[in-house]
């Protein structure tokens, strides 16, 4: 490399902007001549790097994979950059779009706790959610709890869980201390909220392809009996999803339509802390296509299922393609020492399975 004349750029300012095909992000880029090379990782095809003296342009070939360029800092430090394709999270979706819908391993039967459950009864009452959700339709009433939460609550993914994790102490948790929670507890606040409803519904674990991650998201699917299908529910971006004769979608549709490249319509007020506004191809097409490649959900929904009593245990289910890493084993059973918790975790390549309609 060193024998190599590479392109070099003038630079005054340690900001620089980026242009990934067409789309332009301000103030992307920091130079750092210390590392050495800088690599900016992209699936465009086109990519400009804008310093404010100069720029630069790669017509980026997958096959060549890597261009190297120097940006030269105030006429004296050298600081050796480098594009480097890398397909984007959609182009990895799209290669795990295969299932087994023959897969006929056992996994356990999903249950729903029932809204007379003294609990739930209790976070009806407690927290005066028939005034909150209206006396409208079902589907009104599970949009009108997905504002709710979303607007009394911020995200914050960051924060550590609180040790009590069901709705009415989350809640006041976070009152009692100016806090956020992140996308699971949102998630599970909204969950037992809908149960004590009498509306089915389950939160689901939303990874990508690694099973070692430092992100993944947690949503609820929700289903809707005048529908007779699930659909996607996302208190922590107030989401959901349609199609384009604006038909709500649920997470396998919006799963394989994202693989198939079909027209995916995002909510227009979707939002981040009512600060940041979502956008379709953001959220879905760069986040959630991230977040879509495994998929998990408890096997019972019930109140307080991830608060972790000496001697409890938790049931989950693993919907995974037929290229996921790690298909085996199927059943996996594991013990914290600490809380005595027992997790019992299975797997399985059918969507038919994982998608039951509630009984």
């Amino acid at each position: 490399m060193a024998q190599k004349k590479l392109p070099v750029i003038k630079a005054s300012s340690l900001q620089v902007d980026i242009k990934d095909d067409g789309d332009l992000q301000k103030n992307a880029w920091r130079i750092e001549p210390e590392t050495n090379p800088d690599v900016y990782t992209t699936s465009a095809k086109k990519v400009t790097f804008y310093t404010d003296i100069d720029s630069i342009s790669f017509n980026v070939d997958p096959k060549i994979g890597t261009y190297d360029f120097v940006i030269l800092l105030n006429g004296k430090d050298s600081a050796r950059t480098q594009v480097k394709y890398q397909p984007s999270r959609l182009d990895m979706l799209k290669k795990a779009d295969k299932y087994n819908y023959a897969d006929n391993r056992f996994v356990p039967s999903f249950t729903y706790q029932q809204a007379d459950h003294p609990a739930l009864v209790k976070i009806r009452t407690d927290l005066k959610l028939d005034s909150i959700a209206g006396k409208g339709s079902e589907l009104s009433q599970v949009f009108n709890l997905l504002h709710w939460v979303h607007n009394l609550i911020k995200h914050d993914g960051s924060s550590d869980n609180p040790s009590l994790k069901n709705a009415i102490d989350l809640i006041n948790t976070c009152k009692a201390n100016n806090r956020g929670v992140n996308c699971r507890m949102l998630a599970i606040i909204l969950n037992e909220c809908y149960l004590s409803l009498g509306i089915k519904s389950r939160y689901i674990t939303c990874m990508p392809r690694e099973t070692k991650f430092d992100d993944c998201h947690v949503i609820n699917m929700v289903y809707i009996k005048d529908l007779d299908k699930w659909i996607w529910i996302d208190p922590t971006f107030d989401a959901y999803v349609m199609d384009e004769k604006g038909n709500l979608l649920g997470v396998q549709e919006v799963r394989e339509r994202l693989i198939k490249g079909q027209p995916l319509v995002l909510n227009a007020d979707a939002n981040w802390n009512r600060e940041t506004l979502q956008t379709r191809k953001g959220y879905l097409e760069n986040y959630m296509a991230k977040n879509l490649y495994r998929l998990e959900t408890p096997v019972a929904s019930e109140y307080n299922a991830e608060t972790w009593t000496k001697g409890g245990s938790i049931t989950y289910v693993e919907l995974l393609p037929l290229d996921g890493i790690e298909q085996s084993p199927q059943k996996k059973e594991s013990t914290l020492t600490q809380s005595g918790v027992k997790f019992i975790q299975y797997k399985t390549n059918n969507p038919n399975l994982f998608w039951t309609k509630p009984q």
